[in-house]
């Protein structure tokens, strides 16, 4: 196991309320980041689509760490705002420890994915990390099984499950690769850091010889 993937320490645990403002802090925040580089590319009447991933190329590499910020028009940028979120704010709330880590992996491996299968095109946007997402919480709820991870499981598929249809060839202008891609890294993520987050404690449990009083003592005997 490496080093990051360590247990969490008892420390680790906070209030609900903390939990909840950084899980909501985080994605504001890159979604407040996204929108700004948008709002720049506008102004500047600048062409980003080459920050994006062009498989199998030199030039095309550092796409992998570039292409998610970039979004060819506000309609696109706008359709990937809420599933990011949404998906970053269940992800972080229900394993923050782990989602840290599992954010740079999907970042990660969805563009390298991309960089050498998909077809040779720029390939850009954040819907990579946004689908891996949604399979990192399903994943994880399906790996550690404690009610928290499950309630997010669900409620992560009932609002986000359409998406898993774009993982297959759709529109010729959707990097459905990505997608793909995205939620290979989520799958991995989750198997890598099911353990890194703590479990819920579990409600004490009677034990069965005091929670009967059987047989009866002498005294109780009538």
């Amino acid at each position: 196991m490496l080093p990051f993937m360590s247990a969490a320490s008892p420390g680790d645990s906070e209030r609900p309320g903390t939990r909840l403002r950084r899980a909501l802090f985080w994605p504001l925040l890159g979604v407040a980041v996204l929108w700004l580089l948008a709002i720049h590319q506008a102004w500047s009447q600048s062409d980003w689509i080459p920050f994006g991933v062009l498989p199998r190329t030199l030039s095309g590499l550092p796409g992998i760490l570039t292409a998610p910020l970039v979004h060819d028009s506000w309609s696109h940028l706008l359709a990937n705002t809420p599933s990011l979120l949404g998906l970053g704010i269940l992800a972080l709330y229900g394993y923050p420890r782990a989602t840290r880590h599992a954010i740079p992996v999907i970042w990660l491996l969805s563009g390298l994915g991309v960089w050498l299968f998909a077809r040779a095109s720029f390939h850009i946007g954040v819907s990579g990390l946004t689908h891996g997402l949604l399979f990192y919480v399903v994943a994880m709820g399906l790996l550690r099984r404690d009610p928290l991870s499950m309630v997010l499981a669900v409620v992560v598929f009932l609002v986000f499950g359409g998406m898993a249809a774009g993982i297959v060839p759709g529109e010729s202008g959707i990097s459905f690769e990505y997608h793909l891609f995205g939620a290979i890294a989520g799958v991995i993520a989750a198997a890598l850091l099911s353990r890194l987050d703590p479990r819920p404690p579990r409600p004490p449990r009677e034990d069965a010889s005091e929670a009967t009083d059987w047989p009866p003592s002498e005294d109780d005997r009538f």
